[in-house]
C-alpha cells in the first residue's frame, strides 16, 4: 500500500469549531495518523512554523486571520505542506478560490468519517508520488525516460491515478503520462515517447505554460498553474499546474504537469448564478410595484396619512429601495461573472457620470448636514468604458461615503488625469476601516459588523461589483482607511480617445 511508505505522518487541523477539531482528531488518529489541533489561523501558522506537518486540514471560514489568508501564507512558507480545505456548501466558490491559490483538495462541512479518510489517503498518494518523483531527480546518471520505466511502482501508482499527468524531457518531449490526462484532454490512449507535447495535445496555452517552466532558471521557482477550457462551447474545465524537475544541483531535467478536474465547481458556480437570475428576476417587479404604491402614498397622492404614518412609509419605502438596489448589483455581478456586463464600451465623459451620482446622494447628504467638495480637472480626458459600468463605480463609491459618514462630516470627490491613466479618487470622513478589514472588503457578501454599520442596509456585494468592473477595463482600484477618520478609494482607469 502507498499509505505504508509514510512514516511518522503529522497532519494538523485548523478549524474555530471545537466538535469538527475534536471530530476530526478522533478518526485521523484511529487511523494511526499523528494529528494536531488549533483553533484559529494565528495559532495554526505558530504550529506550523514550529512543527514538521505533512497535511493541512484547513477550515475556510473562521474569525480573525481567515482561512484563504492562511493558505496564501503557507503557500510562500512552506509550499510543501499539503493543504485540504475545509467549506461548507453555501462557499464552493470559496474553495475553487483556493483551488487557483495553491489548494490540493477540499472536503465540505459537515463531513463524515470515510470522507474525511478519503480526502486524507487520497493526499497521502500524492505526498507518496511527489516522493517517487523526488528520488527520480536525484538519479542524475539517468534521464527521465529511464527512469520511468524502471520505476514500475511509480508507474502504478500513476496509471491509478484520478488527476491527470504528463511529463516532459527538456526539449518538451513527452516522456510520460497516465490514463486520466487522455480521458481528461480527449487524446489517443498511447502518446509515442518523444512526442511533442504540443503535437500530441494541441493545446497551445499548455504548451507555453510547460515552455515557462522549461526555461525557468531560478531554483526557487516553483512552477505555474492555469485554468483550460476544454471544446466549443467549453464542455468541461480543467486546472493545470506545471513544475520544473531539477536534479541536485538545480539543473532543469524536464516538467511535471498535473490536471486536476474542477468542471464540477464551474457548473455549481453556473448553478449559482442561474438561482441568482432567477430569484432576482421573481423579486424585482413585485418589490417594484410595491414602491411605486408607496410613493403614492407617501406623496399624498392617494389618500390622507398624519405625519407619523408618512414616516414609517417612507422608511419602508427606504428598504426597498435597498432592496431593489441589492437585486440590480446580484444581477450586475451575475452578468460580469459571465462577461456579459461590459459590453458596450464607448467614449465617457467622466465629470458628467461624477455630477448625477452626487445629485443621486444630494437628498440623503443634505438630511445628514454633509458637506460635498467635488474637484473636477476641466481637462481630463474621457475613457473607453461601458457608461453604464462606470455609473455603476461612480454611485457605489458615493453612496458608500455617504452611508458610513455620520452626521456632519464632508464627503470629496477628485478626478484628474495621471498619466496614461484617470484618477478618481472618492473620500470622507467616516467610521473607517480597520486594518483587519482591510483585505476583504472587496469579498462578495463581507461586511464588516460594528455599532454604526449594523444601522446601514447593505449586502456586501457593492464593493466587489465596483472592482470587478474595474479590473474588466483593466484598471485598478486601492483603498486606505483609518477607524474613525475616514476612507479614501482610489480608481485609475486607462484613458480613452480623446
Amino acid at each position: 500500500m502507498v499509505m505504508n511508505k509514510i512514516k511518522e505522518l503529522h497532519i494538523l487541523v485548523i478549524d474555530d469549531e471545537k466538535i469538527m477539531r475534536d471530530g476530526s482528531e478522533r478518526i485521523l488518529k484511529k487511523e494511526g495518523w499523528d494529528a494536531t489541533t488549533a483553533e484559529s489561523g494565528d495559532k495554526g501558522l505558530e504550529l506550523i512554523k514550529t512543527g514538521d506537518f505533512h497535511i493541512l486540514l484547513l477550515d475556510l471560514m473562521m474569525p480573525g486571520i481567515s482561512g484563504m489568508d492562511v493558505l496564501k501564507t503557507v503557500r510562500q512558507t512552506h509550499p510543501d505542506l499539503l493543504v485540504i480545505v475545509i467549506t461548507g456548501y453555501a462557499t464552493i466558490e470559496s474553495a475553487v478560490e483556493a483551488m487557483k491559490n495553491g489548494a490540493y483538495d477540499f472536503i465540505p462541512k459537515p463531513f463524515t468519517p470515510d470522507q474525511l479518510r478519503i480526502v486524507v489517503r487520497r493526499a497521502i498518494e500524492k505526498i507518496s508520488l511527489e516522493r517517487e518523483a523526488e528520488l527520480l531527480r536525484l538519479e542524475r546518471e539517468k534521464s527521465l525516460r529511464d527512469i520511468a520505466n524502471e520505476k514500475s511502482r511509480t508507474l502504478t501508482i500513476i496509471s491509478h491515478m484520478a488527476d491527470g499527468l504528463i511529463v516532459t524531457d527538456q526539449e518538451g518531449s513527452i516522456v510520460l503520462h497516465n490514463p486520466a490526462v487522455t480521458r481528461m484532454l480527449g487524446l489517443e490512449k498511447k502518446a509515442p515517447p518523444g512526442k511533442n507535447l504540443f503535437a500530441w495535445t494541441q493545446k497551445k496555452e499548455l504548451s507555453s505554460m510547460v515552455e515557462e517552466v522549461l526555461k525557468s532558471r531560478d531554483t526557487e521557482y516553483q512552477g505555474t498553474s492555469m485554468e483550460l477550457a476544454l471544446g466549443e462551447p467549453p464542455g468541461s474545465f480543467l486546472m493545470a499546474h506545471s513544475a520544473p524537475v531539477r536534479s541536485a544541483q538545480g539543473e532543469v531535467l524536464g516538467s511535471v504537469t498535473i490536471f486536476h478536474d474542477i468542471t464540477c465547481f464551474k457548473e455549481l458556480d453556473q448553478m449559482k448564478s442561474d438561482f441568482v437570475n432567477m430569484v432576482s428576476h421573481e423579486l424585482r417587479s413585485p418589490l417594484g410595484a410595491m414602491r411605486q404604491k408607496l410613493s403614492l402614498i407617501v406623496d399624498g397622492l392617494i389618500g390622507d396619512i398624519n405625519e407619523e404614518q408618512k414616516q414609517v412609509l417612507a422608511r419602508v419605502k427606504s428598504r426597498i429601495d435597498g432592496l431593489l438596489g441589492m437585486i440590480t448589483n446580484l444581477l450586475d455581478l451575475s452578468r460580469i461573472e459571465d462577461g456579459r456586463l461590459v459590453q458596450q464600451k464607448e467614449r465617457v465623459l467622466l465629470p458628467e457620470i461624477i455630477e448625477e451620482a452626487v445629485e443621486l446622494m444630494a437628498q440623503e447628504a443634505d438630511g445628514k448636514e454633509l458637506k460635498f467638495d467635488v474637484t473636477v480637472d476641466s481637462r481630463i480626458s474621457p475613457v473607453h468604458a461601458d457608461r453604464q459600468s462606470m455609473e455603476t463605480v461612480v454611485k457605489n463609491l458615493v453612496n458608500n461615503a455617504v452611508k458610513y459618514t455620520p452626521q456632519g462630516g464632508s464627503v470629496s470627490i477628485t478626478a484628474q488625469n495621471c498619466g496614461d491613466f484617470i484618477e478618481i479618487k472618492v473620500s470622507d470622513t467616516g467610521v473607517g476601516i480597520s486594518k483587519e478589514n482591510l483585505p476583504r472588503i472587496f469579498d462578495k457578501f463581507y461586511r464588516i459588523r460594528n455599532e454604526y454599520t449594523r444601522k446601514v442596509v447593505g449586502s456586501g456585494i457593492g464593493l466587489p461589483l465596483v472592482k470587478a468592473i474595474i479590473d474588466a477595463h483593466l484598471g485598478t482600484i486601492t483603498v486606505k482607511s483609518t477607524p474613525e477618520k475616514g476612507t479614501s478609494f482610489t480608481v485609475l482607469l486607462p484613458r480613452g480617445i480623446s
